[in-house]
């Protein structure tokens, strides 16, 4: 199978800028993706179920963006109709006392799939290379090993049957003031703003580079990052899906066999 286009290559400099952010693909609007995403979202359904029964290998979800840049709205479309019995969301935030105590993947292997589950980070073990690097948490030479650090901690899980998809939601910056002004703008949307995100978008640039040599440093073949053009809701759904449902279909999963002699059953 051909690699996706949006596919970062193991090693590959990456420039976010060249980028685009409102790509359409082989669709001129939404109306003409709609019947694609529908399909692609009821795949996943039972790509999903039969996952859930075999219980053979898990899938890990890795959603990471600037602000607004959509990963709630990406999970709410996308993920829509799968089983919550087999389908579970951790979002992650500052860390807790707890959490600081250990090493700092510590958090994010405790909320790892196991096998059956499918598992999505809402923002993931990627903050350490991130937000910690940009407001100097730590220092160069503490981040900047972190990159193989997490290369490890993730072949380790695939090497268990983990499946990990990694997605970077890319908005411009225009997008996101538009995305920041509706939120203000339409009453029921005010909850999801806060001020601190005019503080966060002040550090635009030094998102983009930390951003950059994340993506640069970690998409590997086994576990490859994919730049999703994120400026058309819609569009993105359509990438996720599609991408999602190409990488499960490839695990080759099939149902338990059933316990014999089951066809000579009968129920009165």
């Amino acid at each position: 199978m051909a690699h996706s286009p949006f596919r970062v290559e193991p090693g590959k400099k990456v420039d976010l800028p060249k980028w685009p952010t409102d790509d359409t693909g082989p669709f001129k609007d939404k109306s003409q993706a709609k019947d694609e995403i529908k399909k692609h979202v009821n795949r996943l359904i039972e790509l999903q179920e039969l996952l859930y029964a075999s219980a053979s290998h898990s899938v890990l979800i890795v959603l990471q963006a600037m602000d607004t840049g959509g990963k709630d709205g990406a999970i709410s479309h996308v993920f829509s109709g799968v089983n919550p019995q087999g389908c579970n969301v951790t979002s992650f935030k500052a860390p807790s006392h707890d959490e600081l105590a250990h090493d700092y993947l510590w958090r994010y292997h405790q909320a790892c799939p196991k096998r059956g589950m499918m598992e999505i980070f809402n923002r993931s073990h990627y903050e350490s290379v991130l937000v910690e690097r940009v407001h100097e948490i730590v220092t160069e030479d503490v981040w900047s090993q972190r990159f193989e650090q997490i290369n490890a901690f993730e072949r380790t899980l695939i090497a268990e049957n983990t499946l990990i998809l990694k997605f970077f939601l890319h908005i411009s910056k225009q997008e996101q003031k538009r995305r920041l002004e509706a939120r203000l703008d339409d009453k029921t949307k005010r909850w999801k703003f806060s001020p601190a995100d005019l503080a966060e978008r002040k550090y635009w640039d030094e998102y983009t580079k930390a951003f950059e040599d994340a993506l640069r440093y970690c998409s590997t073949e086994e576990a490859p990052w994919y730049v999703v053009p994120s400026d058309h809701k819609w569009f993105r759904n359509w990438v996720l899906s599609a991408t999602i449902v190409k990488a499960m279909e490839k695990l080759d999963l099939k149902y338990p066999q059933p316990a014999e002699g089951l066809d000579k059953i009968k129920i009165r």
